[in-house]
């Protein structure tokens, strides 16, 4: 599937509504991702890149704070947390070196989750439509779409940070379904940290967590609808028809 190279644009936030779902079996046909932790597993990545920026203040964050705090978050919210009251002059050249650290640990092939190439192959099937959102900043983005090889296979690529409101607002995925002319009932989502999952299941799409970071437990608390630990997983298939 080739991909569409769409400028993503602030958007209002009464321009987009989450449309109203019908009662009628509607078939599946747009897919929504997540990025770090759901195409790929990169936490380990990003969570060595914080601690190396923190260990300056001689401090560091342990992996349940992590995935409390950081994953699935955007760089403001996340250094809000880290340094209360520090203005954004002051954190965003931090953010950006972390960023920077985070890409200089990518090999250049990274493995993807398992089971991708075979949904994105049956998407390609039926002719269906593919958006990658993901709070991460662009440049991480594109690099991690093609360290794993996965780089062209999506319609179009919405970054958080570049609206008006990330992840855990719905209005990424909203964006999502606008630029590819889906509905919440035609699409399923799929997400590994709670603000993602927040952010898909509140624009009304069904929404699956993805195991690894968080337990199933904190998955459906978030507000996922299934659990899977990767795209082989049977309940993707029985929902999608595969």
């Amino acid at each position: 599937m080739s991909a569409s190279h769409t400028s993503i644009l602030p958007c209002r936030p009464n321009l987009l509504r989450i449309p109203m779902a019908n009662t009628h079996s509607t078939p599946i046909t747009h897919f929504l991702f997540d990025l770090d932790g759901t195409l790929m597993d990169s936490d380990a990545l990003h969570h060595a890149a914080f601690n190396t920026i923190l260990s300056r203040w001689g401090r560091s964050v342990d992996v349940d704070y992590y995935k409390t705090h950081i994953m699935g978050a955007s760089n403001a919210m996340i250094f809000d947390h880290l340094f209360p009251g520090m203005p954004a002059s002051e954190y965003q050249p931090l953010a950006e070196e972390k960023e920077q650290l985070f890409r200089s640990q990518l090999d250049q092939q990274v493995a993807p989750t398992p089971g991708i190439e075979r949904l994105l192959d049956h998407i390609a099937r039926i002719g269906g439509r593919t958006a990658v959102v993901t709070n991460a900043p662009r440049a991480n983005a594109e690099l991690m779409l093609k360290a794993t090889g996965l780089a062209g296979r999506f319609d179009t690529l919405v970054i958080g940070d570049e609206l008006e409101r990330a992840k855990p607002d719905p209005l990424p995925y909203l964006t999502a379904l606008q630029l590819l002319g889906g509905t919440p009932d035609q699409a399923v989502a799929f997400e590994d940290s709670s603000s993602g999952v927040k952010a898909a299941s509140s624009a009304q799409v069904w929404t699956f967590g993805m195991l690894g970071g968080l337990d199933e437990a904190r998955l459906r608390a978030a507000g996922a609808h299934a659990v899977i630990r990767d795209f082989n997983g049977q309940a993707l298939w029985d929902k999608i028809g595969g």
